[in-house]
């Protein structure tokens, strides 16, 4: 009975490893060409044919070019798009945009220096930042472009033909003149040479001349204008004038986690009047009444704060370069506001 038993038991493990086999096999094919062979297998994977390399011959015609990177500078003042239908809700159509098109610049009182008996310089700053001076950086689109004020500046310099001047070494002048791609070259960073190896000789390297972008302002960190203004207090008409002289964008770059700013260009600002006088004033309140900039510089409506006059400045200073604390700088500017207007109000008799 023994001598049966066993002849069986190896027959049933002999069915039971091979279905096992079977199964293992099945699974294996199911799986696809990620099948790992081992040493038993006698099918060994097949290696990929190995491609020759050859090397390039260097061109001798080759010589070594010079290229400037020329791309426009993006985010500041792109291509205005036209709206392909009425934008507006008036049955009239776009007539409002068209008057102000049409808008002149108000016409100065004449000044006499003979009947000058006050005169001073002062600059100022206006940070876009507060509420009053918020439509500076008013970020939206029409017809006209970009409605930011830097951004119409940028128009009036590339379509009006309003000459930009250089503020290299705090020079406010208006002694060296820009043009438009001074300005892109200006605001896309700093000149950086580079050797690039040629493509068809790499014994040849050409020159490329790229702008680094890490010193770019960025265009909302143009918020700060710098306004010099002269006051002048006329004898004939016994009135306090202020006359703008120019306006600076000023940029605040981050370097080394600091804020520094940096004054970009003066422009002449009697010049750019015409410029202002086409271009309206966003109103948070009615935006069928706004106002022109070119009235809202002229009726000063918005707030600046005094960086630097004549009054007792024989240096020729900035209040940062004479006071290091902020509150004193902002007492000594309001000190010389107070100056010329006690100055007006003393020259009247009640």
């Amino acid at each position: 009975m023994k001598k049966l038993i066993t002849p069986i038991c190896f027959l049933l493990g002999g069915l039971l490893l091979g279905t096992a086999g079977q199964a293992q096999f099945n699974y294996k094919k199911k799986a696809g060409p990620a099948t790992t062979y081992n040493a038993k297998d006698t099918v060994a994977p097949v290696e990929a044919p190995v491609v020759s390399k050859t090397t390039a011959v260097p061109d001798p015609n080759v010589k070594p070019s010079k290229s400037i990177d020329t791309t426009l500078v993006g985010g500041f003042n792109a291509n205005p798009k036209k709206s392909l239908r009425n934008n507006y809700g008036f049955s009239s159509g776009n007539t409002s945009k068209k008057s102000t098109q049409a808008r002149t610049p108000v016409n100065y009182q004449n000044l006499r220096e003979e009947d000058a008996l006050f005169s001073e310089f002062v600059w100022e700053e206006v940070d876009g930042r507060e509420k009053i001076n918020r439509p500076f950086i008013y970020q939206a689109y029409d017809d006209n472009g970009d409605q930011r004020f830097f951004a119409i500046l940028l128009r009036a310099i590339e379509n009006d033909g309003v000459v930009p001047f250089s503020a290299e070494g705090g020079d406010d002048r208006f002694t060296k003149p820009l043009n438009l791609d001074d300005v892109n070259a200006m605001l896309k960073g700093s000149l950086d040479t580079q050797l690039v190896q040629n493509v068809n000789n790499p014994n040849v390297f050409d020159t490329s001349i790229i702008y680094n972008t890490k010193l770019a302002p960025n265009p909302d960190s143009i918020y700060t204008f710098r306004l010099k203004e002269q006051f002048i207090f006329d004898s004939k008409t016994s009135r306090m004038y202020c006359r703008i002289i120019g306006i600076a964008p000023v940029a605040t770059l981050v370097i080394n986690n600091k804020p520094v700013k940096r004054t970009l260009f003066w422009i002449y600002y009697p010049e750019l009047r015409n410029s202002l006088a086409k271009h309206e004033v966003y109103n948070p309140r009615n935006i069928s009444s706004r106002i022109t900039w070119e009235e809202l510089f002229e009726s000063r409506y918005f707030n600046g704060y005094v960086v630097k006059s004549t009054l007792d400045n024989y240096n020729d200073k900035m209040l940062n370069s004479l006071f290091s604390d902020p509150k004193r700088r902002l007492l000594e500017g309001d000190k010389i506001k107070q100056k010329i207007f006690d100055y007006e109000q003393d020259r009247w008799v009640y």
